[in-house]
C-alpha cells in the first residue's frame, strides 16, 4: 500500500539547505502542496488569513500551538500558499531536531535565500558575523536581533513579506533567542512571522506574550471524513477503532490505516490489540520517549500495559525496582498527566502506544508478571495479565481468563470479551477444550460484537482443533450464523435442537451454554414464525428442574403473548424494574424483547438506550441493533415517527455494515409502517415486496406477516377494505388468535375495521370475543383501549359505550395513532346517528392528531367526515414542509436528481454520514420516507 500524503503537507527535507523559488516564494526547502482542501480546519484557516491581513498592513506574529500530527505543518503550509498567492514574500524554515546544536543554522536557512535573490539588501557585520560569512568577536544576540530586523524591513518595503518557521521548538539555541525578540519588534514592517510549536516543549524561543492559536484535535465528524476521504474502504467499526486510536490527530488518522491488510480494513479479519505504528508515527510520537531514564520508561511501560491509570497499582507493581517519583521527567516532558493524586493519564493513546512498541517482548511479558502481582484481588485484572505473561499454554490461567470474559460480556463490553476468550484458547492445549472456546468466542461474537463474518473461521479453527461432533457451544454460534446471516431458520433449527437433545439430563439451569442455547432458539422459532418449531423448546424446556426465569416469561410473553397470564406479567415487570441496574447489554434486550408485544418497551426505554450507546462505542454491536428497533416499536406506537424513522435507518446502516440480513427486516417494517400510515404507498409496496421476496424461500414466517401488516395498513389508509381485511386474515383469521401468532395482537382493530367496511360484521364480533377471551384487556392499556374499540366498532348499536370507554383508557394519549383513529371511528358512528355535534368534535381531534402525526391519508378520511357534518375544511399537509434549512434544501435537491449520499457528499464537501443524517431529518418535514418522493415534495415546495 502506498503511503498517503502527510497531513503536514510539507514533507521536504528541511535543513537540507537545497533552495527553491516559484512565484514570489523563496523558500529553503521545499514545501509540496495538495489540491485537496485541510479537513476540519475552516475555523484554524479562518484565523490565519486573518493574520496574514493584519501582517500584511502593520506586521507581527502568531505562534500555531498543537500537539505532534495534529496538522500544525499542513496549516503552515496553507499560509504560505495563500501568502504567494496575495503577492507576498514568503521566506521560511523549520527546525530540525538534529540541527539544533549548530549556532544560527535556523536563522542562516530562513536568510540566505532572500539575500541571495535580493541583491540590494546588504548585511550588517554583526549578522554576517553571526552567519559565518565574516570573521570575528561572536555578537550579542540583541545586536543580530536589530540586524535581522533591517533585513526584514528592506524584504517588506518592497513587498508584504511572511517568515514561515516550523517547529521552533528545535531550533539552535542562537535562532530561537534571536527570532523570539525579533517577533516583538515587527510592528510597522508589513512583516509576518508565523510558528508552530509543541505545547510545553523545551525551547530557547520564548514566546511568552505573542498571539498564540491553538491548533486541536479534528472534530469526530472531521475524523471520519479524513479518514472515508483517504480510505473509502474501510468499514465503520474499523474507523471507529482507528478513531479512538487517533483521538482527532490528523497524522495518526492516515498513518494507522497503513499497517492494515484489506481483509482488516473490511473486517474479514480483526484487527490487533495493540495497532502497529508507522515510521511516521513512531518518529513523531517516540523520540521524547527515547531519552528518558530507564527507570521512567519502565513506569511508562507498566502504565501502558495496565491501562487502569491507577498509581497504587503502578507503586505495588514497580516494588523493588523504582519508584513514582520516576514519573517525573515523562510529566515534565508532556508525555503524561496526573489527574489527581491517584490517576495518571497520557496525554495521548499514541503515546502509549508508543511507549509498548519501544519495549522488547521480554519486558513486556515481565511487565504484565508484576501487574499479575499487583492485581491479586481482582482476578478478572489478574488473569488477564496472567494470559498476557504467558509464552506457553496453560490451562489454569485459560480457565481463569475464561471466567473474566463472562464478566466483561455482562458488563457489555464484548469486543473485550471476545479477546479474551481467544487468548483463552490460545493458551489451551489442542483438544475439545480449546475447541469450545474457540466457539464460544464465535457465539460471543455473533450475538453480542456484530463479528457475524468471522464465525466460520472460529468454527473452521474448532473443528481442526478437535474433530468429530461439534459442541453446544458450536451449535450455537453456527446456528446464530445461519439465522442472521442467510437467514436459514430451518437448518438453523435442526443444529441447534439436535445438540440440545444430546445435553446430559435434567438440565443444569446455572449452564449458561444451555441458556444461549434456548435463547437463541426462541428466536429462531420467532421468526420462522410456524407453531411447528416451537415444540423442540417446549420438549427442552420441560427437561429443566426449573426453567430459567427470563426464558420461561418470553416463552409466554413474547412467543404467544395472547395466552399470556398474571403470574408471566408480574415476573416480566419485576424483571423490569430491575434494568435500571443492569449492565448486561444482552440482558437488556432479552428482557425488553419479552417486553415488545406486551407494550411494556417504554420501561425499557433508558436500558436500551444504553445499549445503543454501547454500540456506537464499538463494544455490542448486535445488542445494539436490537435496541434500536425495539425503540423504533416504542416509538411507532406513541407517534414519535420522525424519531423512529432516525432510529431505525441507524439500525439499519448497521445491519448493512455488519451483515445482518435477517436483523434488518424489523426496522424495515417499522418504516414501511410509516410510509404506510403517512400515505407513500409506493413505499410501502416496495419493502412489503422485499420482505415477501426475502421470506419465501427461507420460510421466515414473521417476515411474511410484516408484509401483510403493512400492506393492510396501506389498505386501510387508501379505503381499500377488502384488500386490508384480506392482509390482516392472513395473520390472523377472524374470531381467533393463533398460537404463536404474537402479531395478531397489533392488527386486531385492523382487522376489524376491515371486517365491518366489507360487510362482514359476524367476523368483526367473532374476533371480538376471541381477543376478549384471551384476556387481552388485561395485558396492557393501551390493548384494552384497541379492544374496547374494536367491540364498540364491530357492535349494531351506535350508541354502544365502548368508544367512550377506550377514550376513558387511563393515558390513552400516549398512543395517538391509535387514540386518533378511535376518534375517527366515534366521530363516523355519531354523524351517522345523527348527532353532528358530538361528530365533529371527534373528527376535529382526529384530523388534528393526524396532521401533527403526518399521517395524511387518515388526515383527509377524517377532513372529509367533518364536512360531511358541517365542519370547517381543514388542510392536511403535514406540519413543518417549509422548515428546511439552505443546506437541506440543496441536499434534497441533489438526492431527488437522483445523486448517492457520496456523489452528494463530494459536491457539497461534506461527509456521506452527514447527508445520511440530513437526508433522515428532512424525509419526515417534506413528509416522505424515500427519495423517490422527494421530486414531487420538492415541487409541492415550491408552490406554495
Amino acid at each position: 500500500m502506498n503511503h498517503p500524503p502527510d497531513p503536514g503537507r510539507l514533507p521536504g527535507q528541511p535543513g537540507s539547505g537545497e533552495h527553491t523559488r516559484f512565484g514570489d516564494r523563496i523558500a529553503p526547502w521545499v514545501f509540496e502542496g495538495s489540491d485537496e482542501p485541510l479537513v476540519g480546519r475552516g475555523t484554524d484557516l479562518d484565523r490565519i488569513g486573518a493574520f496574514l491581513g493584519t501582517a500584511a498592513r502593520t506586521g507581527g506574529p502568531l505562534l500555531l500551538l498543537g500537539e505532534p500530527g495534529v496538522g500544525k505543518t499542513a496549516l503552515l503550509a496553507a499560509a504560505v500558499s495563500r501568502a504567494a498567492d496575495h503577492g507576498m514574500h514568503v521566506v521560511a524554515t523549520a527546525g530540525v531536531e538534529y540541527r539544533a546544536r549548530l549556532s544560527y543554522s535556523g536563522l542562516g536557512q530562513l536568510l540566505e535565500a532572500a539575500v541571495e535573490n535580493q541583491p540590494s539588501i546588504v548585511l550588517a557585520d554583526a549578522l554576517a558575523v553571526a552567519l559565518g560569512r565574516k570573521d570575528g568577536p561572536a555578537p550579542a544576540h540583541d545586536v543580530v536581533a536589530d540586524a535581522v530586523l533591517s533585513v526584514i524591513r528592506e524584504l517588506s518595503h518592497h513587498r508584504p513579506t511572511l517568515l514561515a518557521v516550523d517547529d521552533v521548538q528545535w531550533l539552535d539555541p542562537a535562532s530561537a533567542l534571536v527570532l523570539s525578540r525579533v517577533a516583538r519588534l515587527l510592528a510597522g514592517t508589513r512583516a509576518g512571522l508565523l510558528c508552530t510549536s509543541r505545547p510545553e516543549a523545551e525551547s530557547f524561543f520564548d514566546h511568552g506574550g505573542l498571539p498564540v492559536h491553538d491548533v486541536a484535535p479534528l472534530s469526530d465528524a472531521a475524523s471520519e471524513d479524513l479518514l472515508v476521504r483517504r480510505y473509502p474502504a474501510l468499514v465503520l467499526r474499523v474507523r471507529r477503532r482507528l478513531m479512538a486510536e487517533a483521538q482527532g490527530n490528523p497524522l495518526a488518522l492516515l498513518e494507522l490505516p497503513v499497517a492494515l491488510s484489506g481483509s482488516q480494513q473490511a473486517a474479514a479479519e480483526a484487527l490487533p490489540e495493540r495497532l502497529p505504528l508507522s515510521r511516521k508515527l513512531q518518529t513523531a510520537f517516540a523520540s521524547r520517549i527515547t531519552g528518558l531514564p530507564a527507570a521512567t520508561r519502565y513506569l511508562l511501560l507498566l502504565a501502558a500495559l495496565d491501562g487502569s491509570g491507577d498509581l497504587q497499582v503502578l507503586s505495588r507493581a514497580a516494588a523493588g525496582r523504582c519508584s513514582l517519583k520516576h514519573l517525573g521527567p515523562a510529566e515534565r516532558a508532556q508525555l503524561i498527566r496526573v489527574a489527581d493524586p491517584s490517576v495518571v493519564r497520557f496525554r495521548h493513546s499514541l503515546t502509549q502506544a508508543a511507549v509498548v512498541e519501544l519495549s522488547t517482548s521480554d519486558q513486556r511479558r515481565s511487565a504484565h508478571r508484576e501487574l499479575a502481582r499487583a492485581w491479586e484481588d481482582v482476578p478478572e485484572r489478574q488473569a488477564w495479565h496472567l494470559a498476557q505473561a504467558a509464552d506457553a499454554p496453560e490451562e489454569h490461567v485459560a480457565a481463569l481468563l475464561e471466567r473474566a470474559a463472562s464478566v466483561i460480556a455482562r458488563r457489555g463490553d464484548g469486543s473485550a470479551a471476545v479477546v479474551a476468550l481467544l487468548r483463552a484458547a490460545d493458551l489451551t492445549p489442542a483438544g475439545p477444550e480449546r475447541a469450545r472456546r474457540l466457539a464460544r468466542a464465535a457465539y460471543t461474537g455473533a450475538n453480542l460484537t456484530g463479528d457475524l463474518r468471522d464465525v466460520p473461521r472460529l468454527l473452521d479453527d474448532a473443528r481442526r482443533t478437535a474433530p468429530g461432533p461439534g459442541s453446544l457451544a458450536a451449535a450455537v454460534a453456527g446456528s446464530a450464523y445461519l439465522l442472521n446471516g442467510a437467514g436459514d431458520i430451518d437448518t438453523a433449527h435442526s443444529l441447534l435442537s439436535g445438540a440440545i437433545a444430546l445435553q446430559p439430563e435434567p438440565y443444569d439451569p446455572e449452564d449458561t451454554t444451555l441458556a444461549e442455547a434456548l435463547h437463541t432458539l426462541l428466536m429462531v422459532c420467532f421468526f420462522g414464525g410456524r407453531p411447528g418449531l416451537w415444540s423442540q423448546f417446549d420438549a427442552t424446556a420441560a427437561k429443566y428442574p426449573t426453567v430459567p426465569e427470563l426464558l420461561s416469561t418470553a416463552r409466554s410473553t413474547f412467543a404467544d403473548p395472547a395466552r399470556t397470564g398474571p403470574a408471566d406479567l408480574a415476573r416480566l415487570d419485576a424483571a423490569i424494574a430491575e434494568l435500571a441496574h443492569e449492565s448486561d447489554p444482552l440482558r437488556i434486550v432479552r428482557v425488553a424483547i419479552a417486553g415488545a408485544y406486551v407494550d411494556r418497551l417504554g420501561g425499557c426505554a433508558e436500558g436500551l438506550h444504553r445499549v445503543v450507546a454501547g454500540g456506537r462505542r464499538g463494544e455490542n454491536i448486535t445488542a445494539a441493533i436490537d435496541a434500536l428497533f425495539l425503540l423504533g416499536n416504542h416509538a411507532w406506537l406513541t407517534g414519535q415517527w420522525e424519531q423512529l424513522r432516525l432510529t431505525a435507518r441507524e439500525g439499519l446502516d448497521l445491519c448493512d455494515q455488519y451483515h445482518y440480513p435477517m436483523l434488518a427486516w424489523p426496522g424495515k417494517f417499522l418504516l414501511a409502517c410509516t410510509a404506510a400510515a403517512c400515505g407513500d404507498h409506493r413505499t410501502t409496496r416496495a419493502l412489503a415486496d422485499q420482505m415477501e421476496q426475502w421470506a419465501g424461500p427461507r420460510r421466515a414466517g414473521v417476515v411474511r406477516v410484516y408484509s401483510a401488516h403493512v400492506r393492510a395498513l396501506s389498505a386501510l389508509g387508501q379505503g381499500d377494505f377488502e384488500e386490508a381485511y384480506q392482509q390482516a386474515t392472513f395473520i390472523a383469521p377472524a374470531g381467533t388468535l393463533p398460537k404463536f401468532a404474537p402479531h395478531a395482537l397489533w392488527t386486531v382493530l385492523d382487522l376489524v375495521d376491515a371486517a365491518v367496511r366489507t360487510g362482514r360484521q359476524e367476523q368483526a364480533r367473532d374476533h371480538v370475543t376471541a381477543a376478549r377471551t384471551t384476556g387481552l384487556d388485561n395485558v396492557s392499556p393501551r390493548l384494552s383501549m384497541v379492544l374496547h374499540a374494536s367491540a364498540a366498532l364491530a357492535a349494531d348499536d351506535d350508541r354502544h359505550p365502548g368508544f367512550d370507554d377506550a377514550l376513558a383508557v387511563e393515558g390513552a394519549e400516549r398512543w395517538p395513532f391509535d387514540l386518533a383513529r378511535i376518534h375517527l371511528y366515534y366521530g363516523e358512528r355519531l354523524r351517522r346517528g345523527r348527532a353532528p355535534g358530538q361528530a365533529r368534535r371527534h373528527l376535529g381531534s382526529a384530523a388534528e392528531i393526524f396532521l401533527r402525526l403526518g399521517a395524511v391519508p387518515w388526515a383527509d378520511r377524517a377532513g372529509q367526515e367533518l364536512r360531511a357534518c358541517g365542519g370547517p375544511g381543514r388542510t392536511t399537509t403535514p406540519p413543518e414542509t417549509t422548515a428546511l434549512t439552505p443546506q437541506q434544501q440543496k441536499i434534497a435537491r441533489l438526492a431527488a436528481a437522483g445523486l448517492s449520499n457520496k456523489q452528494i457528499a463530494e459536491k457539497l464537501f461534506l461527509s456521506p454520514r452527514t447527508i445520511s443524517t440530513h437526508l433522515y431529518q428532512l424525509f419526515p418535514k417534506l413528509g416522505v420516507t424515500s427519495r423517490a418522493a422527494l421530486r414531487d415534495a420538492l415541487e409541492r415546495l415550491q408552490q406554495q
